[in-house]
Parts: C-alpha cells; sequence; structure tokens
C-alpha cells in the first residue's frame, strides 16, 4: 500500500483551537493570536485552563499545522494552511492509503451521498483541474517529416 506524506489527525480540542484561528485568519490584517488571546477566547464556552491551551498551540506546531513567532515573551500562532486544504489533506490521505478498488468503492459511496449542487461543485472542479492540467502539458512535440 502505498504511504504519503499525511496531514496529521485533530483530536478534538485541536479542532476547536484550529477553527478559532482559521476563524481570525478570516479577518482583515490578522496578526496571530497568542496562548493568551486563544484561551480567552475558548474560556467563554468551556473550563479550560492555560496550559491546555498552552499544549494544544504547542502540539499544532510541531504538527505544521501552526506557525509561530515571537511576541515579546509571547509566540504569535497563525495557520499554515487553510481549513480547505488541511481537509483536501486529509481526504487524500485516506484514499492514498487505500487499495485502487477499494478508493473507486469508497469514492461511490462518498459521491452515492451528494446532493445536485454538491455533484455540480464537483463536475466544477473537475473542470477546473482539467484545464489546470491542459495548460501545464508540455506542447505537442512536432515530427518531423522523412523526406522519401
Amino acid at each position: 500500500m502505498p504511504h504519503s506524506t499525511s496531514a496529521p489527525r485533530l483530536g478534538d480540542l485541536e479542532r476547536v483551537v484550529m477553527e478559532h484561528l482559521w476563524d481570525l485568519a478570516g479577518a482583515d490584517g490578522f496578526t496571530g493570536a497568542t496562548v493568551r488571546e486563544v484561551h480567552d477566547r475558548l474560556a467563554k464556552d468551556r473550563d479550560i485552563a492555560y496550559t491546555t491551551v498552552m499544549t494544544v498551540l504547542d502540539r499544532l506546531a510541531k504538527k505544521d499545522l501552526v506557525t509561530r513567532e515571537r511576541d515579546g515573551r509571547a509566540w504569535r500562532y497563525r495557520p499554515a494552511d487553510t481549513r480547505e486544504a488541511l481537509t483536501a489533506q486529509t481526504m487524500r490521505r485516506t484514499l492514498d492509503d487505500m487499495e485502487v478498488t477499494d478508493r473507486r468503492t469508497a469514492l461511490l459511496h462518498f459521491l452515492d451521498g451528494a446532493t445536485s449542487d454538491e455533484l455540480a461543485d464537483l463536475r466544477a472542479a473537475l473542470a477546473e483541474v482539467e484545464a489546470r492540467a491542459a495548460d501545464d502539458a508540455p506542447p505537442p512535440r512536432k515530427g518531423r517529416l522523412r523526406r522519401r
């Protein structure tokens, strides 16, 4: 079975922290968030220790899901990629870990549950990928004419 470089799986709390960072990243002028800022946001909805948030952000940095840079004595964290890119990496990892026939069957099961809007989105995405591939393809080689 092929083994790819994979997107790490997220635990429940890691996902909540990433969602918060992604929401902030959508705002104009996002400068990242410190452990304190993430903790203060999460503490509104749950009883959570500051050290727990610090540990989660450190784990996310070790998994390369967030980047961090010094801001005085604190670290400022930003998502390393978009939620869409992480979702795609997770889907790709799952498919790459399957045999070809199982992969086709899994895709069929996935698509069987798709709405007509989702299928239209998929068709549009496939057309875009095919157009990009055509743009990246080398030009056809011109054969030499042989003289007889």
